[in-house]
């Protein structure tokens, strides 16, 4: 008998796969975690290996369906966590291809200043903004998805939307200019030049690190172009700066003992640094440094 059959993939696996990017997006830009975006992911496989592929009318509305309220439970117990989190906290850094700066869109969706905006809603006012601006799906759908009515979801969408307008990122930036800013700022911490840091430090910059309670980081925001770049001009001896693309962005990775240490991405307006997001806490780079030892 000809068992090449036993080899082909079976409709629910293609149709998973097919869609795994898209999933895993969503899952991602409502969490803020790779890791929780792939636990979230291996929930939706584990709910959709069960499901009757006859009855399903739209394989990515009900798939997209599946991982908006599983990220939606685990959402609303990961808020309680972060309640009693050490420090400030931010998303996890995601390693992305170069080619995601070429959409506009994605790339101001997954960078840290956006995430941190959506960390402002509520979690169905998350889920709903990321599935209609994000990915534009009609508002049946993301009412089917998390569980409202047509109307409601409108003015959750509204809300939502008029709430992340008044926060997101002022300016538009193309990818040469954010290249040239990266650089610039590059430079300016191996060499320790305060000068040339403090060119292209906005003069009230935000600098945030996020270590956890595990690594060493400042408690509090620090404000002001003259205190972080003091801040930053005291890594150079020990500083090993490896460019990268990071949620959308360039971004530099420091490492230490060839281990990723931090994770530095930039927000940039009207040509000047205005955000700084440090990631220390190595709960956050494991999924980092399994992806970039992957690639090597």
């Amino acid at each position: 008998m000809d068992r090449a059959v036993d080899h082909a993939v079976d409709p629910a696996t293609a149709a998973f796969v097919a869609h795994r990017n898209l999933l895993f997006t969503v899952a991602y830009e409502m969490l803020g975690s790779a890791a929780d975006a792939e636990d979230v992911l291996q929930e939706t496989w584990l709910l959709w290996a069960g499901v009757d592929l006859h009855a399903v009318r739209d394989q990515r509305a009900y798939l997209v369906r599946i991982t908006t309220r599983q990220a939606l439970k685990r959402l609303r117990t990961l808020g309680r966590r972060r309640e009693s989190y050490v420090g400030p906290w931010l998303p996890e850094p995601l390693l992305t291809a170069p080619d995601v700066a070429e959409d506009v869109e994605l790339a101001e969706s997954v960078s840290m200043a956006m995430l941190l905006v959506l960390e402002t809603l509520s979690p169905t006012e998350r889920a709903v903004f990321v599935l209609r601006e994000v990915f534009d799906l009609d508002y049946d759908e993301i009412a089917d998805a998390v569980g409202k009515s047509q109307a409601a979801v409108r003015q959750i969408a509204h809300r939502a939307r008029s709430h992340v307008a008044a926060r997101r990122p002022r300016d538009t930036v193309t990818p040469d200019q954010t290249r040239h800013a990266l650089q610039a700022f590059k430079q300016a911490v191996e060499t320790g030049d305060l000068q040339r840091l403090l060119d292209i430090l906005a003069p009230d910059i935000v600098f945030l690190a996020d270590g956890g309670g595990l690594k060493q980081a400042a408690p509090t925001p620090i404000v002001g172009a003259d205190q972080v770049a003091h801040l930053l001009s005291r890594l150079a001896p020990a500083a090993s700066l490896q460019p990268a693309h990071v949620n959308g962005h360039p971004a530099l990775i420091i490492r230490a003992d060839g281990h990723v240490d931090t994770v530095i991405t930039v927000r940039i307006d009207d040509g000047l640094i205005t955000g700084l997001y440090a990631v220390r806490n190595p709960e956050k780079l494991s999924h980092m440094e399994r992806e970039i030892t992957v690639t090597r």
